[in-house]
């Protein structure tokens, strides 16, 4: 009887252990532990809750830049994001400003503030053409010449130390590494960027995701980054996993989609654009969690949006019924711009006064959604 009774707790521990371990398990085995807790915290939550994210909160919104504690969120709800999106584009130059005018100092100072409050920063990088010198946006082939045994392959190697000593700033006063969940070449399988996929096969996309985690994690020692893989829109899971690098080199999976219309809609087209955006939305998310499921990796969507947001009802009446049903980890809107170099004004999350506002007050309520506040009391990095 003792024999059987401690098998049965032998059993129970191997079981215990495993799914623990599973739940924190990240593809860098030297990851902090702060970086561990947040990522086994994000899993913990998938069903139960979703994350809203909202690019360059703190920064700046419409008709203001800057002003302390200030954000078109929380001018709304007075609440925060969970999730902070923030940019690198332009850090390979060593130039002292990214590529929508925020200066690398305040990204740091931002993103402190975040982890203070219990947030979650998230990063992307359109880095810069490296053949042409262009932007993010220029096709010019160029990911076979960057990689390992390419011409310009220790040009790259210069754009990533500079990355390394940048995300290395990413600490508190007593040197603890500052969780960051990076989300390089995005929109991989679209046409826009230089590293999409008509403009390098699948081998050299996948080699040169490798060798950038692989340069980070191993040779630059960063052990505080969540590797996210990030597709756009995508039509079946073939296309989604296409370039996906292996389970070993990635964290998390997700993708970008937005919501189109003609500027000024009417209400016929507004409808036809939100039957189109939950369709697609609805579909891809159902793709997206199977195969998370597959690899046992947390999903997210990246990017979402509707620009200058023309519908009084889209928060509740367009995102929430389709993300509700999926277990995401979070859901992240575009910048809040205001006016654009064109005078057109560019903004993806309500603000005080816009016509979404009164929807967002009730989005902010529904249950699923959790922003800072709720957030910070789960102590995600402890």
């Amino acid at each position: 009887m003792a024999i059987r009774i401690y098998k049965i707790f032998t059993l129970f521990l191997v079981s215990y252990f495993l799914q623990h371990t599973a739940l924190a398990q990240l593809i860098d085995p030297n990851a902090t532990k702060e970086t561990l807790a947040v990522y086994k915290s994000v899993k913990g939550l998938l069903g139960k809750k979703i994350l809203f994210g909202h690019q360059d909160d703190l920064a700046y919104g419409v008709r203001w830049k800057y002003e302390k504690n200030r954000s078109d969120i929380n001018d709304i709800v007075n609440d925060y994001p969970a999730v902070f999106g923030w940019d690198i584009g332009g850090v390979e130059f060593e130039k002292p400003e990214n590529l929508d005018k925020v200066p690398f100092e305040k990204i740091i100072s931002f993103a402190k503030e975040v982890y203070k409050k219990g947030g979650i920063n998230t990063i992307s990088w359109h880095l810069a053409n490296p053949v042409s010198g262009g932007s993010a946006w220029d096709t010019t082939k160029a990911v076979v010449d960057i990689l390992p045994k390419g011409k310009l392959h220790n040009d790259y190697i210069l754009w990533l130390d500079r990355v390394a000593g940048f995300l290395n700033r990413f600490e508190t006063a007593d040197g603890t590494k500052i969780p960051v969940l990076f989300r390089p070449f995005h929109e991989l399988n679209g046409a826009w960027f230089w590293w999409g996929r008509p403009h390098c096969s699948k081998d050299e996309f996948i080699t040169l995701w490798r060798f950038t985690v692989d340069y980070l994690k191993n040779k630059k020692h960063l052990h505080h980054l969540i590797y996210v893989f990030n597709t756009n829109s995508f039509n079946g899971e073939d296309e989604f996993l296409e370039r996906y690098p292996g389970n070993s080199y990635a964290d998390m999976v997700s993708f970008d989609i937005y919501q189109f219309a003609p500027e000024n809609p009417t209400a016929s087209q507004l409808k036809e654009s939100k039957h189109i955006y939950q369709e697609k939305l609805r579909n891809n998310l159902q793709i997206l969690t199977s195969v998370a499921k597959k690899l046992d990796k947390p999903s997210a969507l990246a990017e979402t949006g509707f620009e200058s947001v023309p519908d009084p009802d889209w928060w509740t009446k367009t995102l929430y019924p389709v993300i509700k049903d999926f277990p995401i980890s979070y859901v992240l809107v575009w910048r809040n711009h205001g006016l654009n170099d064109e005078g057109k004004m560019h903004y993806y999350a309500p603000y005080k006064g816009q016509l979404s506002a009164i929807d967002f007050k009730k989005f902010y309520t529904l249950k699923k959604m959790m922003f800072l506040k709720d957030l910070g009391k789960q102590k995600i990095y402890q």
